[in-house]
């Protein structure tokens, strides 16, 4: 089986060891390094472990000749775009293994049709962590509120919808929200 470790190792920015360090359990440098070059067989185990240190989903890290993943032309940097000094692909974002993904249907506020909105979700624990963001609410009957979540008292919820002339809505005992951690958006 033909894998993308180590492209998707520096497409991530990390080294060998920063990828040993995170597997679950911990491996060495040595060992990553060896499935990365196919010295050592991966297995789907192994496959899952490295996966998982990657931020990434495993099939990601199987390479199909269908699916190219891919090269990067250029890199952006005040000096300007210059090429790459070595061959180097793109890793292609991807929501956390946990998180949400929506849709925006209809341009609002500073989300625009088309928008894909990837969301982390949290549990009422940690709430905290996502004021001043866009976080996703689940409402009773299948229905949710998104804003951002500007106050929290107790068990209650303070969210400013996107989009001007807004009105400030109150959730209670929310079982958990999902914060925005990336957007993508087609250009053009």
């Amino acid at each position: 089986m033909k894998t993308c470790i180590r492209e998707v190792r520096h497409a991530r920015g990390l080294t060998l060891q920063d990828v040993a360090e995170r597997c679950a359990p911990p491996t060495t440098a040595q060992t990553i390094g060896r499935l990365e070059t196919g010295t050592r067989t991966v297995s789907i185990a192994w496959l899952n472990r490295i996966a998982g240190a990657l931020g990434v989903e495993a099939a990601e890290l199987v390479r199909a000749p269908e699916q190219p993943m891919p090269d990067i032309v250029a890199l952006l940097s005040p000096e300007g775009a210059t090429p790459p000094r070595s061959a180097q692909i793109a890793a292609l974002p991807r929501p956390a293994h946990d998180g949400l993904t929506m849709l925006v249907d209809a341009s609002v506020g500073d989300y625009r049709h088309g928008d894909i909105v990837w969301l982390e979700r949290l549990e009422p624990k940690a709430f905290g962590a996502a004021l001043n963001r866009d976080v996703l609410v689940p409402r009773p009957g299948e229905r949710f509120l998104f804003g951002r979540l500007i106050g929290r008292e107790g068990n209650r919820l303070q969210l400013l919808p996107p989009g001007q002339g807004s009105r400030q809505q109150v959730v209670a005992d929310a079982p958990w929200i999902a914060v925005t951690t990336q957007l993508l958006r087609a250009l053009g």
